[in-house]
Order: structure tokens, then C-alpha cells, then sequence
């Protein structure tokens, strides 16, 4: 499923594909398109949205 997060560091928006399979709650670290940086993705899934919101903050 395509979403999207803003990137902690630069704030620009960036696009990624979560894998549905992986459940309703996930976390991994994907690097910013436009400043490379690693951002820690927290993925969780909102039944009354019927879709994926992502959380990203700055990878310690």
C-alpha cells in the first residue's frame, strides 16, 4: 500500500510502500529521498481510516 511520511530531519515529503503483511503495527528505518538521513518509522493501522499512518522521527 502506498503512503507517506515527512521526514524528521528535513521536512520534506517523502513516499514509501508499507507491506500490508507485516500487521497492523510495524517499525522500521527508511533514509529520507532528499537528505539521506534515516528516519524510524512507526507504522500503525487506523480501521476507521481504512489506511496506514506512518510517524517518523530522527533515528538515534
Amino acid at each position: 500500500m502506498q503512503c507517506g511520511f515527512q521526514c524528521s530531519y528535513c521536512g520534506e515529503w517523502n513516499s514509501t510502500a508499507v507491506d500490508e503483511s507485516a500487521g497492523p503495527l510495524q517499525q522500521y528505518v527508511e533514509d529520507c529521498e532528499v537528505c539521506c538521513r534515516p528516519n524510524l518509522l512507526s507504522v500503525r493501522f487506523d480501521p476507521r481510516q481504512e489506511q496506514f499512518v506512518i510517524c517518523a522521527e530522527r533515528e538515534s
